[in-house]
């Protein structure tokens, strides 16, 4: 009887602390469907999951999910109806709506490829490319590619960009749910320069790296979610002087320092790093 008890408890124990030192990534990605609990994300951007997440359609009136075969086409429902609302915006703005890059994955969490943030459901990458066919196949989808918006030297924006991609972050960035939009300096320091009516909105609009391919929305922190920590608050003003940092300074080569320590490894993330609730939502 004592034997039995002690095997009982040791396979008990066993997927747990497997559970604990595989990595995150490895354990969110082999989810291929949502957990079966009300919406609701939890932890951070970077640093969490999402329960209850809805999958975007692949195909929509006025949108279409790209990379099909990444999974990644799941979010909050705030998140879904945020990029229909804005697919809208895109065909007022000329364009025939939007491709959809990722969101995240069934159940969020860390990704196996890519992305450190896409969490927690709220985040959307938007192509750059106009969505001018919204017929495209499956395989089409794979091997389609965006377009960059910046110039090789990354200090302007180039050819592809229009008017139209403009409006399209002008009124993604007025939505009330968004917290804010990661896009490449040059379209910033563009949109400054350009805009010649509310500037208010241009606080949202943040350089980043990258980003030339795509804009980024992150989300807010849905009403009542008590699980899901937001993300410090945007500086005050339009941000606009700041942002020329990012095509003069920013581009300078660092100097190597000789006496600088070699950077440890990044350590990868395990269901332990995650909120508590992650674990439900795996289950």
């Amino acid at each position: 009887m004592l034997r039995t008890l002690l095997l009982i408890a040791s396979l008990a124990f066993t997927p747990h602390l497997a559970g604990a030192q595989t990595p995150a990534k490895q354990l969110f990605g082999a989810k291929a469907t949502p957990s079966s609990h009300a919406p609701a994300p939890h932890g951070t951007y970077n640093k969490g999951c999402i329960a209850g997440a809805e999958q975007l359609p692949e195909t929509g009136p006025s949108w279409q999910a790209m990379r099909l075969s990444r999974n990644r086409n799941y979010g909050h429902p705030d998140a879904i109806r945020f990029i229909k609302r804005l697919s809208i915006a895109a065909q007022r703005a000329g364009w025939n709506g939007l491709y959809i890059g990722d969101i995240s994955q069934p159940r969020g969490g860390p990704m196996l490829t890519g992305h450190a943030s896409h969490q927690m459901g709220l985040d959307i990458d938007i192509w750059m490319k106009p969505a001018l066919d919204l017929s495209l196949s499956q395989t089409e989808r794979e091997n389609v590619s965006s377009i960059s918006v910046r110039t090789p030297d990354q200090r302007n924006v180039n050819g592809n960009w229009t008017e139209a991609h403009h409006r399209i972050l002008r009124a993604a960035a007025r939505d009330p749910d968004v917290a804010r939009i990661f896009v490449t300096a040059p379209v910033k320091l563009r949109m400054c320069a350009d805009e010649t009516g509310d500037r208010a909105y241009l606080r949202k609009i943040r350089p980043w790296w990258g980003h030339h391919y795509h804009f980024h929305v992150r989300m807010n922190c849905p009403d009542g979610a008590r699980g899901c920590r937001a993300q410090d608050p945007i500086p005050a003003g339009d941000g606009c002087e700041d942002a020329v940092w990012w095509v003069t300074d920013a581009l300078k080569p660092a100097k190597p320092d000789p006496n600088a320590p070699k950077p440890k490894p990044k350590r990868e993330l395990t269901l332990t790093d995650l909120p508590q609730q992650c674990a439900a939502v795996l289950r």
